[in-house]
């Protein structure tokens, strides 16, 4: 089925705007800002943690952003991140974009926002971008170049229908994200509540000794964690080997939920196995750690950790992650040529209080069984994924008759 190509201007209720500059020194108080962090990290925005900026009215009244906004990314430093299209699905607080972005609104008697979400995010909609970007320092599209891109308009219905399908795996998926965060943290609150505030099971009948439980010890991390550097070339293991690199690992969350394959790499990477802790080793503010829910590669910018025993894991993985250890490694870092980079030989001087062991047993089987958990969400997620992309082409190509309540799922 082929559908009417149009300008895509022709579909706005108002013409596209690049969103606000705020230099970093004005940021931290104020306004909620969707900055490109959150296009990428995102497709569908909803309320995240983001910066705040400070806003007059008339700023609010033109950067604000809408239920159904689509935002693109003007600029980026890879020419396939350039063009980037999210939606805005909820607003419950004045939001803004920032500078590095474009906002299209539509007319949505004309167009489903959702639909057109989708569309751009198909290999049609998002080769349409690509035809537009410019590779100069980096890569970079203009609004009014995304103005007179030709899309299709199918009937209203139809698009909402289409929109509607692939809403229904989106909306799965979310829900699965919602009960990972919840398992992150309840380890999270586990750790602070049996090692911080030291109210481990038992403890009433624990003398406590200027801060160390009897039968505890001092040590640092590097007491329990070893760091592996089995580095291995991607040409010699198989093409579709899980590789992760830095813009894989999600910042504040122990979840890894998506990864790239070896054949998409060259130089030399190291070797993980499952369970092991990957730590983002440039800018380690940025709060990068999981664990591997499977075997892989990674980045050399990623420092692997593993546990001395298997029985040290859930207490490893929870104190690398913790905000604590993040704030300890970012203080101690190297300042290199143009990052900091975290500074390997200070990390495994961070001290813990080191339990018995009948204590860290305990935790361990409560955080396996959580990690476990939160496996199976991201690898159901990844079959949801793929299930929609499938779909999506097939969609956007008019393959698939909607027009007919049975397709519905």
């Amino acid at each position: 089925m082929k559908w009417q190509l149009l300008p895509f201007e022709e579909l706005y209720l108002i013409p596209s705007r690049n969103g606000i500059n705020r230099p970093s020194r004005m940021r931290g108080n104020g306004y909620k800002m969707i900055n490109m962090g959150e296009l990428f990290a995102y497709g569908r925005i909803r309320n995240p943690d983001m910066e705040l900026v400070p806003l007059n009215s008339r700023e609010i009244e033109e950067f604000g952003v809408e239920t159904g906004d689509l935002l693109f990314a003007r600029q980026s430093l890879i020419a396939s991140g350039a063009g980037k299209c999210s939606i805005v699905v909820e607003v419950p607080e004045i939001t803004v974009f920032e500078g590095h972005l474009i906002r299209v609104r539509l007319d949505q008697t004309k167009a489903d926002p959702l639909f057109y979400y989708y569309f751009f995010s198909s290999h049609e909609g998002n080769g349409s971008i690509q035809s537009l970007v410019m590779q100069v320092a980096a890569a970079g599209i203009r609004g009014s170049e995304l103005a007179k891109l030709p899309v299709p308009l199918p009937p209203i219905d139809i698009q909402r229908r289409i929109a509607s399908i692939l809403s229904a795996y989106d909306d799965l998926i979310e829900n699965n994200n919602r009960r990972i965060a919840l398992l992150e943290e309840s380890m999270r609150l586990l750790y602070r509540e049996w090692f911080v505030r030291l109210r481990f099971p038992g403890h009433e009948h624990v003398r406590v000794t200027d801060g160390l439980p009897e039968g505890w010890e001092r040590k640092g991390i590097g007491d329990i964690v070893n760091e592996s550097r089995d580095l291995v070339d991607p040409n010699e293991i198989e093409p579709d080997t899980p590789y992760v690199g830095l813009e894989h690992i999600p910042r504040k969350s122990i979840s890894l939920s998506n990864w790239g394959k070896a054949s998409d790499v060259a130089s030399s990477k190291f070797r993980f196995h499952q369970d092991d802790i990957l730590f983002g080793k440039i800018r380690p503010y940025f709060h990068k750690v999981v664990f591997a829910p499977v075997d892989g590669i990674c980045s050399s910018d990623t420092i692997v950790y593993r546990a001395s025993y298997p029985e040290f894991f859930g207490f490893a993985l929870a104190v690398i992650s913790s905000e604590d250890f993040v704030n300890f490694t970012s203080k101690t870092s190297k300042e290199g040529a143009k990052m900091p980079r975290a500074n390997v030989t200070e990390m495994k001087k961070f001290p813990i209080l080191f339990p018995k062991i009948e204590i860290l047993r305990g935790f361990n089987i409560i955080v396996v069984n959580l990690t476990k958990q939160i496996s199976n969400l991201v690898f159901t997620n990844n079959k949801l994924s793929e299930a929609r992309d499938l779909l999506l082409p097939r969609l956007m190509s008019g393959e698939i008759d909607v027009s007919w309540e049975g397709v519905l799922p």
